[in-house]
């Protein structure tokens, strides 16, 4: 068996990550052999999948796959003779890059179906030269291909592993336009995988009769809702058995796709771009742009029209905007400046194509989103108006905040991880000084709103305050809402509704040219809070414009 001991490690997690020692125990005697020293993870064998025979266990570890053999605790890199990379080559924070993942162990124990960025491996225990079984034509396509389980599951099944004398099927998923589907290899395959199905949509398997050769799947767009289709399990002529998208007919929706565009650095990215229903390219739209890390990869995603913290695409769309996701490359120790570097151009191309209303450009996003837009309307001046949700103001303050949820300090994530600072405080107090928005308030120029809930357990709610607190202090136009007892994120659909249409009244305002809100215009009082709750939400709240 197979063990691990955090012990001497407890205190990194605090600022570093999580470490443990991993040792091949010996069951009957209670001996143990150190395997491997200082193995990263959470005190437990990281990635760790065990073979079916029980004899191996394969785990991740400094951009390889690694195996430890039970019996006499030595390890095996198995990736070792690999040309393609394991690791997640998009990675851009300061911890270790994780691994693309693992389709787990074949049934024989003799291997493991391990991913590169866009094929599938099969990677053998005992030495031999790995095979792309795959044939490369993920890699050559720019298709992400990925093995999908479609055999029935029975829990008196005491199979386990993938069967190498069994086809293989796939999912695939381009990473030029998201467009995917299935496909269907064998093991022996000397040639690419042969396409099932394919189309410009975002495929789903849901699942199979247990008895019959019958699949269930989907396949959804941003304007086509994900009803059941049926199918045996070559994916031929799938037979729509649900209808539920029927209720989208009835309203304006939009439109999705995608936009190519390079950052201020000369990055390759892209960026989702949302348009109306009955789009007209003469027209001039206002922008509502929405941030967070990387977000194209979710432009066939069927969106409901349901409140939230954030802006809704669907509302916002048959409401007559156009909005922007781009996607945001980083370097380590600077992340507010990484996000303008992207934001920016994604922007100013979506602008020459000349339906963007340039003085209607708004920006909102929650979290990491918040923190990025707070930082950014110290920068620039670009947008008429930001929401900024859960925002961090003043990281030399957040550093040693600590995450309600988890009760970790926060100084991992300034060091290690989303953060991307990249040093401690006391290391680099210019830096953190520099990536502070409170530190650069007097420039700003853009109405801020700001959500920031006093149970956040994330963002410690102190940091919405400290930005509406300089911003007041230098007479910036910014409104704060704190929902009392709220976490980091809306929970209660009260208040999600509550917040979502003042929200889409704040924009509508700045951005459409819609009366001021009496909530903007006079504030609302600390004693007629609940009230004044009751008789806004009296008014409709805002849904897709009806055809």
């Amino acid at each position: 068996m197979v063990g691990a001991d955090d012990r001497a490690y407890r205190r990194l997690v605090d600022y570093d990550g999580g470490y443990a020692d991993l040792y091949v125990i010996n069951a009957t005697t209670g001996a143990r052999t150190l395997a491997f020293k200082k193995l990263r993870g959470s005190g437990v064998v990281p990635q760790g999948q065990w073979s079916p025979d029980g004899k191996s266990v394969v785990f991740y570890q400094n951009k390889h796959w690694h195996a430890v053999n039970t019996t006499d605790g030595s390890i095996k890199r198995i990736t070792a003779g690999m040309k393609t990379a394991v690791h997640n080559e998009e990675h851009d924070s300061p911890s270790p890059a994780g691994p693309y993942g693992t389709a787990g162990w074949t049934s024989d124990s003799a291997s493991v179906l391990i991913y590169d960025k866009f094929d599938v491996w099969q990677v053998f225990v005992d030495g031999r030269p790995a095979q792309n079984i795959t044939r490369g034509e993920g890699r050559k396509s720019k298709i992400r291909l990925r093995v999908q389980r479609i055999e029935p599951v029975d829990e008196d099944d005491e199979e386990r592993g993938v069967d190498t004398k069994k086809p293989l099927v796939l999912r695939g998923e381009s990473e030029v336009t998201r467009a995917s589907g299935f496909y269907r290899t064998s093991f022996d395959a000397t040639t690419a995988p042969q396409r099932l199905i394919w189309g410009d949509n975002n495929f789903r398997y849901v699942g199979r009769a247990q008895d019959a050769d019958v699949l269930l799947t989907t396949a959804s767009r941003f304007d086509v809702f994900p009803d059941l289709f049926t199918s045996d399990s070559n994916f031929v002529a799938p037979k729509k058995v649900s209808n539920v998208g029927a209720q989208v007919a009835a309203f304006d929706w939009g439109t999705s796709e995608l936009m190519a565009f390079n950052n201020a650095k000369g990055v390759p990215l892209t960026a989702a771009v949302y348009k109306p229903a009955n789009f007209d390219p003469k027209k001039k739209y206002p922008l509502m742009v929405y941030i967070y890390e990387r977000l194209s990869q979710n432009v066939h995603g069927f969106v409901n029209p349901a409140p939230s913290q954030n802006i809704n695409p669907s509302l916002y769309t048959s409401n007559g905007y156009v909005i922007l996701m781009p996607d945001i490359a980083y370097t380590t120790g600077q992340p507010g400046k990484s996000a303008l570097d992207a934001v920016l151009p994604a922007i100013n191309k979506l602008a020459r194509q000349g339906f963007i209303d340039e003085k209607s450009i708004g920006i909102q996003g929650h979290s990491w989103g918040g923190y990025q837009i707070a930082w950014m309307v110290t920068q620039t001046n670009r947008f008429r108006a930001a929401e900024a949700g859960a925002p961090v103001g003043n990281m030399t303050s957040a550093y040693s905040g600590i995450r309600w949820g988890s009760g970790l300090p926060r100084q991992f994530q300034y060091e290690q991880q989303q953060s991307r600072i990249g040093k401690s405080l006391q290391e680099a107090p210019a830096l953190y000084l520099a990536n502070s928005p409170v530190f650069h308030i007097t420039k700003v120029k853009t109405p801020l709103l700001i959500l920031h809930n006093d149970q956040d357990d994330a963002v410690p709610w102190y940091q919405g305050i400290e930005l509406f607190l300089a911003m007041r202090r230098y007479d910036k136009e910014a409104y704060y809402f704190n929902y009392n007892g709220a976490l980091h994120g809306l929970r209660r659909r009260a208040d999600q509704k509550d917040f979502g249409l003042r929200m889409n009244q704040f924009f509508d305002h700045f951005l459409k040219g819609a009366p001021k809100p009496e909530w903007m215009e006079k504030g609302i009082a600390f004693n007629d809070r609940e009230d004044e709750k009751d008789r806004f939400n009296q008014a409709k709240v805002a849904g897709p414009e009806k055809k």
